[in-house]
């Protein structure tokens, strides 16, 4: 589990199920929807840590159980293909069309780890991820797309949310010959976007749906600038929890709207 990156996998599970329930989604479909974001995100976070095995040694990376030796690369192998027929069988049983397409997110998301987090175009697998994601959830649970500006506050919160958590790392990264969006900004700059990057989400989040400013719109805000804040001064760790509890805060300020 330690080597499945268990927060944003968890986080991303939840989110998923709490948007099956705003758009009023029967709960064996948002256990469904749930069951196949789990094992999906576990794909891409076992994926992430196998292939960056070496790099992580050559940092001293400690969390990391397959750089320390206590996990071996074989056991790993064996969950990843499991986990992939799982993903494949619970994604499909959402129906052919979210199906599919949360299949071409979790590929999306095993581009990133192959290489597209070395290049400029590192932030575009967030974006596309977090973006698809609530498209993903709404056919399932409705039938169709969805609002359009689900899509733009998930692409805005997953960009934000990939320059937060690059942001610790960018020496280590550097050294290792990984050379993302991030590291050509620095940390200073990728901070300063991610915030604007963050807020914006939340504002269309927020204030889009009811057309307007309403409490819950207020209440979310201050939440949201609070994390920000947060994340800035509090330890390394607390960068992209305070990401992910935006996100929470923004899709809980919608179930409570529905």
């Amino acid at each position: 589990m330690r080597a499945s990156h268990p927060e944003p996998g968890l986080a991303v599970t939840v989110l998923a199920m709490l948007l099956a329930l705003t758009w009023d989604a029967s709960t064996g479909a948002t256990l469904q929807i749930g069951f196949a974001a789990l094992s999906g995100q576990l794909t891409v976070g076992w994926c992430n840590d196998l292939v960056d095995r070496d790099r992580d040694r050559r940092s001293g990376r400690r969390d990391k159980p397959l750089a320390t030796g206590t996990l071996g690369a074989p056991t790993v192998r064996a969950a990843i293909v499991v986990a992939l027929a799982v993903t494949v069988a619970a994604s499909l049983s959402l129906g052919l069309r979210p199906g599919m397409l949360h299949l071409g997110l979790v590929a999306t998301g095993w581009t990133y780890n192959l290489g597209l987090k070395r290049t400029l175009l590192s932030w575009l697998p967030y974006a596309v991820c977090f973006g698809s994601l609530p498209v993903v959830v709404s056919l399932a649970a409705r039938g169709e797309a969805g609002p359009a500006w689900t899509i733009v506050a998930g692409a805005l919160l997953g960009t934000g949310a990939h320059l937060v958590n690059a942001v610790p790392d960018l020496e280590d990264d550097r050294r290792t010959g990984v050379v993302g969006l991030p590291h050509r900004l620095g940390a200073r700059r990728s901070i300063d976007l991610a915030t604007g990057l963050l807020l914006a989400g939340t504002v269309v989040t927020v204030v889009v749906p009811v057309e307007g400013v309403d409490g819950v719109a207020v209440v979310a805000l201050v939440l949201c600038a609070a994390l920000l804040v947060v994340g800035r001064v509090g330890p390394r760790a607390w960068s992209f929890r305070a990401v992910l509890g935006i996100a929470l805060v923004d899709v809980v300020a919608l179930v409570l709207r529905s």
